[in-house]
């Protein structure tokens, strides 16, 4: 703890905040960086250090966090973007003799996150802030945004990864789930729908959030969305990054940890919110066939989180880690339990999309 405080004192001192003069105090429930809530001098700040043992460049996340807040400014003063605070000598990261990373940025007043999407209207801002966010930065240079994580969202080498494991795997394991392979492998058409995209010219690259989960966005007292944040994960992509990760993660009540698959359902209501929320930002940004497309983004983004869960219990849970024995399989059963309920009503899910205007 000693050490842990003289880090911090070390890190505040970089930006002119003297430790002593502040309280601090661990924040959010982020499970990659790690988050304290800094108060001095009636001002709140965001403190975090970046796990570099994921983002292997932090220096990328700063230039393209200073990039994308220049355009904004220069483009969309009005837009609300959360800005990290600079050094005294001008960089937007403390680097410490042992390597770790920090950033430090203002801490927004009377906003609030949800861990959790258990209301429609929720759902629909959050799906505006991110469309909203991806519609400003249209004309952005996206050549001079760096991969934070490449390959990220690579459905392809996700499944030969998946392919791997069945060949170099726990035996044992690879054995007690040939049912779940089996039907990974009656989705394996998901992927060739993936290659088709990035062949196709009306699929744009576009500058995309990448982890579109209801806490990365910031609402107010009223509920309203203010902006997005956790910009970690800025980097070039398609549409279906965000938009599926929003329909996995907004669609079921229950999350990807939940043992009774049968709470794990697809909501038309949430999906049609989302839908609203989204094309009231992008309808005009998207092509047809993008938008044709929404309800595969959903099916692209749990399938690939199937395939990352249950090649990752293959080969012993070197990537995810696991809280008990079959951890990484029952995740990979509960998304691909969404992904069929998601299947089951496309046509329902369609049908939202030509009609996505709702009461707001």
């Amino acid at each position: 703890m000693i050490n842990q405080n003289i880090m911090q004192a070390s890190i505040l001192a970089a930006y002119g905040i003297v430790a002593d003069e502040c309280t601090i105090q661990t924040f959010g429930s982020g499970l990659i960086n790690t988050t304290w809530k800094v108060i001095h001098d009636e001002k709140s700040y965001i403190l975090q250090r970046i796990n570099h043992q994921v983002f292997k460049q932090p220096e990328v996340i700063a230039n393209n966090i200073r990039y994308v807040g220049q355009y904004l400014q220069q483009h969309s003063p009005e837009y609300f973007f959360v800005q990290p605070v600079n050094t005294l000598d001008d960089q937007g990261l403390v680097i410490t003799e042992n390597g770790e990373y920090y950033r430090l940025q203002p801490f927004v007043p009377d906003s609030r996150s949800y861990d959790v999407a258990d209301d429609e209207q929720l759902a629909f801002e959050a799906a505006q802030q991110f469309g909203r966010f991806t519609r400003l930065l249209s004309g952005i240079d996206t050549k001079k945004i760096g991969d934070s994580l490449p390959d990220f969202h690579n459905l392809t080498l996700r499944y030969q990864q998946f392919e791997d494991a069945l060949k170099n795997g726990n035996k044992a394991r690879i054995a007690e789930s040939a049912e779940m392979i089996l039907r990974i492998r009656q989705y394996a058409y998901l992927t060739d729908t993936f290659e088709a995209i990035k062949q196709n010219p009306a699929f744009k690259i576009r500058v995309m959030h990448h982890d579109t989960k209801i806490n990365n966005v910031l609402f107010d007292k009223h509920g309203k969305g203010i902006c997005v944040i956790d910009l970690d994960t800025v980097m070039p992509g398609y549409f279906i990054s965000d938009f599926g990760d929003m329909m996995r993660t907004y669609l079921s009540p229950a999350n990807e940890e939940e043992k009774d698959f049968s709470k794990v359902v697809a909501r038309p209501g949430f999906f049609k919110a989302i839908v609203s929320g989204y094309l009231s930002e992008l309808k005009d940004e998207l092509s047809p066939e993008e938008i044709h497309h929404l309800v595969y983004a959903g099916q692209f983004m749990v399938y690939m989180q199937a395939i990352r869960f249950l090649a990752d219990y293959l080969n012993n849970d070197i990537y995810y880690g696991a809280k008990y024995e079959q951890h990484n399989y029952v995740r990979a059963g509960n998304q691909l339990v969404l992904l069929d309920r998601i299947s089951e009503q496309e046509a329902t899910f369609f049908r939202a999309i030509t009609t996505p205007d709702r009461v707001v």
